[in-house]
């Protein structure tokens, strides 16, 4: 991929990427590879973009459902929830080093831009 003009990587959201973030982030900046992140912490990292589940929310949806068991619902009666709310996180001083140009409705459209 380092070799070719064009590609990318998707990077996958499990315990194993998040706890090697930074080694992989370096790699990626290492050989020019543009890389899209499953959570912010990669882009905080110098990761270029990351889009996700945000998990502030779901913690506070969690905290709904504890409350509700201890109110004494339950918890097999309790409807399984998914992911609602997901944020995207751009860092435009990455992108900038790779060579790309963030088009400004994404920009416009991220929770956040690391300039």
């Amino acid at each position: 991929m380092a070799q070719g003009s064009s590609g990318g990587v998707l990077v996958m959201p499990n315990a194993f990427t998040f706890l090697h973030r930074e080694r992989i982030v370096a790699q990626a900046e290492r050989y020019r590879v543009p890389t899209i992140y499953p959570q912010a912490e990669f882009v905080m990292a110098g990761g270029l973009l990351s889009y996700g589940v945000d998990y502030s929310d779901l913690w506070r949806r969690a905290a709904s459902y504890a409350d509700r068991i201890l109110k004494g619902a339950n918890p097999g009666d309790l409807p399984v929830q998914q992911p609602i709310k997901y944020e995207l996180k751009i860092n435009k001083k990455t992108a900038i080093a790779l060579g790309l140009s963030i088009p400004s409705t994404l920009l416009v459209a991220a929770d956040d831009v690391i300039e």
